[in-house]
């Protein structure tokens, strides 16, 4: 048998693909601990699933705008990190966006452009602020009809958090997880080498040719997590002008500041959501991460393919 022994394993949930890579010496220990890494993944996504009729977060929605809702202490603690960064990153990222992505067709469909009116109206139903959550008793309130949560731009780098736990409880030294390539975590590093290398590209049809590959790095990751957020990840055009997926939570319109965001530090959730918010603020939004996430760095690339990363901006 060889020093390092390489497992892969795979699952579908949270709308995507997850793949684990790990190296071992026993396969077979290899294999047990993923399939338990994969399995807490699976339970997330029963938990926190916007769409599941069954969800802890489909149960929210449906009853917190009548009375405090009772949540575990993991999903409360998320919801405490969500309400965290929304300020720091001064409402660019914000988990009720889901009336304004309903009103621009992109929550589960293939978009389309509200009237003002209808922004204005979702509008309404958007914002932190408007949230409570309760510490002595964990509970959730909204203060009106018509908010709702949604996990999604937090809740995949959760879950690989999640997993990565998992993976160090059964003395895993050596893995790399991702959930569908747009959020990474670099477990240890893979054999022979000092940390994994992750290559965030920048040649997204929405530069100009003379621009593409301009936003090209590459990301060590050791023990830490990467995250990248894109306009043209899912996008639909109207009339000739091409939409984003990612709306501006304080405009309730798409994100037109940068073509790409990546954030890479410490943990998997703050970079899934510092990524999100990062792609709405653009340039600006550097300052904000090196001022108030030290740990954290960012790259942002303009849709002229002009690439600037926290600290040299």
């Amino acid at each position: 048998m060889n020093q390092f022994e390489l497992v892969t394993l795979s699952l579908d949930a949270m709308a995507t693909r997850f793949e684990i890579v790990l190296y071992g010496a026993d396969p077979s220990r290899l294999r047990a601990a993923g399939e338990e890494a994969l399995a807490e993944i699976e339970r997330l996504d029963r938990q926190l699933s916007f769409y599941r009729a069954d969800s802890d977060v489909s149960w929210i929605n449906a009853h917190a705008a009548r009375e405090p809702v009772k949540v575990e202490p993991g999903l409360f603690a998320l919801l405490r990190l969500a309400r965290q960064i929304h300020g720091d990153t001064d409402g660019a990222f914000d988990i009720t966006v889901a009336p304004l992505m309903k009103a621009w067709g992109l929550a589960g469909g293939a978009g389309r452009v509200p009237s003002d009116r209808e922004i204005a109206d979702a509008l309404e139903c958007v914002g932190m602020s408007r949230v409570r959550l309760q510490e002595a008793d964990s509970t959730v309130f909204f203060e009106r009809d018509g908010i709702q949560i949604d996990l999604g731009a937090i809740g995949k780098g959760y879950a690989i958090d999640r997993a990565v736990e998992t993976l160090r409880a059964n003395a895993i030294e050596s893995a790399l997880i991702h959930g569908g390539t747009s959020t990474l975590y670099g477990l240890g590093s893979p054999p022979g080498a000092q940390a994994w290398r992750v290559a965030v590209r920048g040649d997204t049809p929405l530069y100009p040719p003379s621009a593409r590959g301009k936003g090209h790095r590459v990301i060590d990751l050791c023990d830490s997590s990467l995250s990248v957020s894109a306009v043209h990840g899912k996008s639909f055009v109207h009339d000739n002008r091409l939409y984003g997926h990612v709306i501006d939570p304080r405009s309730g319109r798409p994100s037109d500041r940068a073509a790409l965001a990546a954030v890479w530090g410490p943990l998997a959730a703050e970079t899934d959501a510092l990524s999100t918010a990062l792609l709405v603020l653009g340039k600006p939004g550097l300052r904000i991460l090196k001022k108030r996430y030290r740990e954290y760095r960012g790259m942002v690339v303009a849709n002229s393919g002009e690439s600037l990363i926290c600290g040299q901006e």
